[in-house]
């Protein structure tokens, strides 16, 4: 297979079985490569063996959260620049409340997080923010 014709590989890390299975299975309809982990440690494991083209990351996880491991993620020189989609149970504001009263991600030299999706996820809003993190080219934050 080409390097044209291989097929982007997304790393999906929830500690949930049935959102891995589900999000994997979207993915896969959609066309890409979806490699599951369900949890911090181990997601960043896969990262380093085999970078993804994209993360999509839950944040609120017992025991390996997913705040650690984006900070791991950014911290790396291989793995800095690849975009992660935070999904979590938790509305937006209240992470930005959140994250600002942790001092999570203020250092410029950490890139921002490429979309912010809430739980319960809905397809289309995934998916749409996928294609637009995958697609060549500059991406904008979201």
């Amino acid at each position: 297979m080409t390097a044209e014709c291989q097929r982007q590989k997304i790393l999906v890390v929830d500690d949930e079985a049935d959102t891995r299975m589900f999000l994997c299975n979207l993915l896969g309809t959609c066309g890409y490569e979806a490699v599951a982990a369900a949890g911090g440690t181990e997601g960043f494991q896969k990262a380093k063996a085999e970078p993804p083209d994209l993360i999509i990351l839950d944040i609120m996880m017992p025991r390996e959260d997913g705040i650690a491991m984006y900070r791991n993620l950014k911290l790396d020189p291989d793995l800095k620049t690849v975009p992660v989609i935070v999904v979590s149970s938790i509305g937006r504001k209240s992470f930005a409340v959140y994250r600002k009263s942790h001092n999570l991600w203020d250092d410029p030299a950490r890139s921002p997080i490429g979309a912010y999706i809430e739980k319960p996820l809905e397809a289309d809003e995934l998916i749409r923010a996928v294609r637009r993190l995958t697609a060549p080219g500059p991406v904008s934050a979201g």
